[in-house]
Order: C-alpha cells, then structure tokens, then sequence
C-alpha cells in the first residue's frame, strides 16, 4: 500500500489498509465489508479504563446520529474478545468491538506510540476506503467529540 504521507503511518489520501478480527457478537468483521459506507475506525487503549468508558459510551450513544449518515462505527483494541464482551455487557455498548490482540491493525495504521502502547484513534473512511479523517492523540487523555466526527462523516460522503 503506498502512503502518502512518507511517514509509514496512515493519513489522510491514503488507502485504508484492510483487516478482518475478531469482535463481539460472535464473529469476525472486516473494513472491505463496509465499502460503499463510511467508517469511523476507533483505536483506544483498553477496557474498562476511565477515558475509553467515557469515550465508547459517548459513541455508542450517539450512534443514531452516525446511523442517518449510513456511517459505521467500528471499535478496535488489543483486549481480546472475551474483554470486550464483558466491557460491552456492562456498558451496553451496541458498537462492534474488534479484538487486535497482537496488535497487527494497530500498526498498520500507525497508531502505536511509547513502549508499543496504542495510542486513542480515530480515522474516518469513505465509501471508497481512503482515510478522509485521520486523528491520532498525542496524551489520549481527550477524545474527538460526536459533532466533530460526524461533520467529517458528512464530508466524507
């Protein structure tokens, strides 16, 4: 896959690269059987932890606004399933939530920082697979408003 950006990690322009994880309800998913919609691809750190908490149930609450956009929100960290499972239970996440226990995806997109630690992500995919949106935080303390994504959503289209 070629970048843009010279840099090896993925930015905006480029092809998002493909995958296929495990994830909650019980099977695999993969960005190519998303193609012809948006996605907004969100990399954080783990469960259950203070900031991904807030972070996921914000989304997850808002997913209406991402659904009338025909966007899909895909969630990935490096927990494996069973994690996720139990964190979308307690939280009532509807959200898929993507298990890269080694990492694999994280790297691909570039989004591991300090010591291999995944850094909070998000991109924004159009319909063709090119990252439109590309946010990577430096702390990971904050994460990207509903407002603000879905503005790169609707640009994206």
């Amino acid at each position: 896959m070629a970048r843009k950006n010279g840099k090896g990690a993925v930015g905006v322009g480029d092809t998002a690269p493909d995958f296929r994880l495990p994830g909650t309800g019980g099977r695999h998913w993969s960005l190519s059987e998303f193609r012809g919609r948006v996605v907004v691809l969100v990399f954080y750190p783990g469960d259950d932890t203070p900031v991904c908490t807030r972070q996921l149930v914000c989304y997850n609450n808002e997913l209406a606004q991402f659904a009338e956009l025909d966007a899909q929100v895909l969630a990935v960290s490096a927990q494996d399933v069973a994690s996720h499972e139990a964190f979308a239970a307690k939280h009532r996440l509807t959200m898929p939530l993507l298990a890269d226990v080694d990492k694999a995806v994280h790297r691909s997109y570039g989004v591991l920082g300090v010591l291999d630690l995944p850094r909070r992500s998000v991109f924004v995919i159009d319909p063709a697979g090119i990252v439109r949106y590309a946010h990577r935080a430096v702390v990971g303390v904050t994460y990207r408003p509903v407002d603000e994504l879905t503005a790169a959503v609707r640009a994206a289209r």
